[in-house]
């Protein structure tokens, strides 16, 4: 199927085309007739995680907006995003953003940078989000606030846009074509990877000191956490065994509650991969991109390049060292895990399902439902390997008017404990509490997956919604913006 032939969403007009369109697919997904508001609402329910307690079963995923100050501070957007977080009604903010622990290891010039110079700019996010929340629904004594710890890795650009400075955990093959790295000058040693592990405890204690409830420890999205789990190539004690590729880890874990023992942990990480995916040209249509078409990896096989997928086929998940790094965080008493997948930026309809590419993606190589099915479904075959991990889920804003409906059947069927959104509040950050208050949906708000917020911060803007958000909508960056899409045949 073209994926011009992919029905929108928005021209389904009832739960039952929704329902019918996903049997025309063959998807399994739990969708409810009717979704409930009020307290004895599925979505509603407090979970206990420890000593916190999350007050619904909606969380905000860690949403950058690259727009911070050259030297790691947030600006007006950056306080008005966090506002717009709280805002939401969700009882769960899972990092805000990413928040790097050392200056090279940030991944655009703009991100923010925790250290002693910025803990009154980071704590000014803290203060605005809690008080728009509190605006929103009256409380915030069951609002649990987290902060997201990272390190770039091989998608390092702390001094320029245009310039990357990767530092790799090892050498990639189809990654390192991808990004021009020809020679091993980028190559984190053992002792780089034990400066960097004292730098995420020192933004620990820092992000202690300020009030967040917990810190995330990032394993996803082809960040360095994400890459080491991949590391079977890698020699040393950070490469080979799952127990070397999980020392980072261990170690931070470790560190952090001997230096700051209430502070809770919570983990994001990605339950599969796939290669890296490119356009494939001989199936482009009317000037756009064609649909992503996986690198080759014949020659690469058995793939050790990857965590979470199946050596002999790397296009198929194998959740053998998932069902591992679950038991191992168990073991380390972290019961926070947040489940995603793939990467934005070389598989981006993996972990990202959306009908319109970035810029420097690819149409979709299936229907976009195809890739919620995928996450959500693994999702829940975790779930029911561990019970007592509290597992929040990914993928959801792709479902639209739907969402709600998938959401509370997800929760109430068992299949994840929290519903995370990303995308989706950055165009519509009332959706929960709408939700939750039985208020119609606000459907021109809603997220389409126009993928601009991608877009943007891939050519040096800053990061929002374009088509729906005024604010950007009407912002300069806007101009430069549809000239950028233009010339991509967008």
């Amino acid at each position: 199927m073209s994926p011009r032939n992919y029905t929108r969403i928005g021209t389904l007009k009832s739960i039952e085309s929704f329902g019918d369109y996903l049997a025309e697919l063959g998807i399994d997904l739990p969708c409810d007739a009717q979704v409930e508001a009020g307290p004895q609402s599925p979505l509603a329910q407090p979970i206990e995680c420890g000593p916190l307690r999350i007050g619904n079963r909606f969380a905000i995923h860690p949403m950058e907006g690259w727009d911070g100050t050259d030297d790691g501070m947030p600006t007006d957007k950056t306080v008005r995003r966090w506002q717009r977080f709280g805002q939401s009604g969700a009882k769960l903010i899972w990092g805000g953003e990413a928040v790097a622990v050392t200056h090279d290891g940030r991944a655009n010039p703009q991100q923010l940078l925790i250290n002693e110079k910025n803990k009154a700019g980071l704590a000014q996010l803290r203060d605005e989000l809690i008080k728009s929340h509190l605006q929103q629904t009256g409380s915030s004594a069951d609002l649990v606030i987290g902060l997201q710890l990272t390190h770039s890795g091989r998608y390092a650009r702390p001094n320029c846009k245009d310039t990357p400075e990767p530092r790799i955990a090892y050498r990639h093959p189809l990654l390192d074509r991808k990004l021009n790295i020809t020679d091993d000058g980028p190559l984190l040693t053992d002792d780089d990877l034990y400066r960097i592990i004292d730098q995420f405890l020192v933004a620990a204690k820092l992000a202690h000191g300020l009030g967040f409830d917990f810190v995330d420890i990032k394993h996803c999205h082809g960040y360095l956490g994400h890459e080491l789990l991949s590391a079977h190539t890698r020699g040393g004690e950070f490469g080979g065994s799952f127990e070397n590729r999980t020392r980072f880890l261990r170690q931070v874990v470790t560190g952090i509650r001997a230096q700051v023992p209430n502070l809770q942990i919570g983990v994001r990480f990605c339950a599969f991969d796939m290669p890296p995916f490119k356009p494939d040209p001989s199936r482009a249509e009317g000037g756009k991109l064609g649909p992503g078409t996986p690198e080759d990896f014949q020659r690469l096989l058995p793939y050790r390049y990857g965590f979470g997928s199946d050596v002999n086929d790397p296009l198929k998940p194998d959740l053998t060292e998932t069902v591992l790094l679950l038991a191992l965080l168990q073991d380390l008493d972290i019961k926070l895990v947040n489940l995603s997948a793939g990467s934005p930026y070389y598989n981006p309809h993996i972990q990202r399902p959306a009908l319109y590419p970035p810029s420097d993606g690819y149409q979709p190589p299936e229907d976009p439902l195809i890739g919620v099915a995928r996450q959500m479904g693994i999702v829940r075959q975790l779930k029911e390997k561990f019970p007592n991990l509290i597992l929040v889920g990914t993928a959801y804003s792709y479902l639209q008017e739907y969402l709600p409906n998938v959401a509370q059947a997800a929760v109430r069927q068992g299949w994840v404990d929290v519903v995370g959104l990303g995308r989706m509040v950055l165009s519509y950050p009332d959706l929960p509490h709408d939700i939750l208050t039985n208020q119609a949906l606000q459907t021109k708000r809603i997220c389409r997956t126009f993928s601009d917020c991608t877009t943007a911060p891939r050519n040096g803007l800053v990061s929002g919604c374009y088509p729906l958000d005024a604010h950007y909508k009407k912002s300069p960056e806007m101009i430069k913006l549809r000239t950028i899409k233009s010339a991509a045949g967008q």
